[in-house]
């Protein structure tokens, strides 16, 4: 987050679900073992602000369960205790996670009293089988009335998928559910392959061999063909895989798309389709030098040069190297090939 724009994160796990998803355990997710207090939200957002520059735009976001499912006086509690930093400009705006299902009216006349800017509805799939099969709870209308209902009071909306989740074993409802949220323009995305977390009924699932685990080779080839239908609409991808967290790393996360740089291997994948078309058609023995925009060199090599590596066994190249040019953008086109046959 640059300077100019700050988050302060809050985690409230499992606060307010009313369902518990197949893949969740918001506890060994976040890290956060328990609800937290109004006073804890003051203190963070004491903390958060005595490390930001002087400056900064300074935004409180709630992270985790469903906000907008707890009772509606533990909603005010936790928004009052943000109320004087808001006051004083300390804070500038406030964002929350919840499920499309948690959102009506009432709710949102609430939250804009409050000063909340942006909401975040956990969509996950807009496949009904898919919902089903991973315990949601709601249906895809659901996502869809209530995204069109947080648009039409003005916030600023934010949707969240996974890939990877029973019944989708062939990312096929992956790349529908990405279509059908475009349909609904929100403000940004964020796209969480499935990650297999220990103690949650997806877990158990995978052990008795009743689901298939989501790799993150299968994860990264999947969001290789999500995240350009996002970005050709102008739809910003706000996050891709899990945010890495020390338990998740220290074995939490037993299996499934789990990666640590799971948004670079995505776009190293990205270039590296975008040369094999440009790459259809070259002689065999040729040498080829893959312009790219400045600052994409090493998302185009891919780690240990094993984009190259692919490229030149694919199309029988005598050799692939990669240059910067700074007249390349990213949208004409994203990569331009210089190739040469070798006598």
């Amino acid at each position: 987050m640059s300077a100019k724009q700050t988050i302060i994160p809050v985690f409230v796990p499992h606060l307010g679900c009313r369902k518990d998803c197949v893949f969740c355990n918001q506890r060994r997710i976040s890290g956060a073992q328990r609800p937290v207090t109004a006073g804890e939200v003051a203190a963070a957002i004491v903390q958060g602000a005595a490390q930001t520059p002087a400056g900064a735009r300074r935004q409180l976001a709630f992270y985790g369960g469903s906000f907008t499912a707890i009772p509606p006086q533990a909603q005010e509690e936790l928004l009052q205790a943000a109320r004087p930093f808001l006051r004083d400009g300390t804070l500038h705006s406030i964002r929350l996670s919840t499920r499309p299902d948690a959102i009506d009216e009432e709710t949102l006349r609430r939250l804009m009293r409050y000063g909340v800017e942006t909401i975040e509805l956990g969509a996950q799939s807009m496949d009904d089988r898919v919902l089903e099969l991973s315990g949601r709870g709601h249906t895809a209308q659901a996502v869809a009335d209530a995204s069109r209902m947080v648009k039409a009071h003005g916030f600023r909306l934010i949707l969240q998928m996974m890939t990877g989740l029973p019944g989708d074993e062939d990312g096929q409802a992956s790349i529908s559910t990405a279509r059908r949220i475009i349909e609904l323009r929100p403000d940004g995305v964020r796209i969480y392959p499935t990650v297999i977390v220990a103690d949650t009924p997806l877990y158990d699932l995978w052990r008795a061999g009743a689901y298939k685990e989501h790799t993150v080779e299968a994860a990264v080839d999947l969001c290789a063909r999500l995240v350009p239908l996002f970005e050709r609409t102008g739809i910003p991808i706000i996050r891709l895989g899990l945010n890495p967290t020390e338990e998740l790393s220290a074995g939490a996360a037993a299996a499934g798309a789990y990666h640590p740089a799971l948004g670079e291997l995505v776009r190293s994948r990205i270039f590296l389709n975008a040369a094999r078309v440009q790459l259809q058609g070259i002689p065999p023995g040729s040498t080829v030098i893959l312009e790219v925009p400045k600052g994409r060199q090493s998302q185009m090599t891919g780690q240990h040069r094993e984009n190259l590596r692919a490229l030149e066994r694919e199309f029988a190249l005598s050799s692939a190297r990669v240059r910067e040019n700074p007249a390349q953008t990213e949208e004409n086109p994203v990569i331009c090939i210089a190739k040469q046959q070798e006598m």
